[in-house]
């Protein structure tokens, strides 16, 4: 049995930063894919950036150079860097991982606002 938690959501004022991290644990050792998406209100829920085994990174143009994801294959977990917060950004993010299927963790609030 896979779980998958994340923590480090909250509220942060504009331009402010906010690091999730994410803890998969289980019996598989590495998963394939490791990664965030995120859900506003009322929209669907969006890639925000993935991180491969092999370490080639993808994030969403919305975030680029303003997001950083990092994994430790060791720990089997995943860590994402929010700089320069936008209200937009306001979402639950979900942590994602892969290995044969896909786990998903509880989601974790983040709430940009001043």
């Amino acid at each position: 049995q896979v779980q998958v938690v994340e923590s480090g959501g909250g509220l942060v004022q504009p331009g402010g930063s906010l690091r999730l991290s994410c803890a998969a644990s289980g019996s598989i050792p590495r998963f394939d894919i490791m990664g965030w998406y995120r859900q506003a209100p009322g929209k669907g829920r969006e890639l925000v950036a993935l991180i491969f085994t092999g370490g080639s990174i993808n994030y969403a143009d919305a975030v680029k150079g303003r997001f950083t994801i990092s994994r430790d294959n060791a720990k089997n977990a995943v860590s994402l860097q929010m700089n320069a917060l936008k209200p937009e950004d306001t979402a639950v993010y979900y942590c994602y991982v892969f290995f044969i299927r896909s786990y998903w963790g509880q989601g974790t609030q983040v709430n940009v606002t001043s």
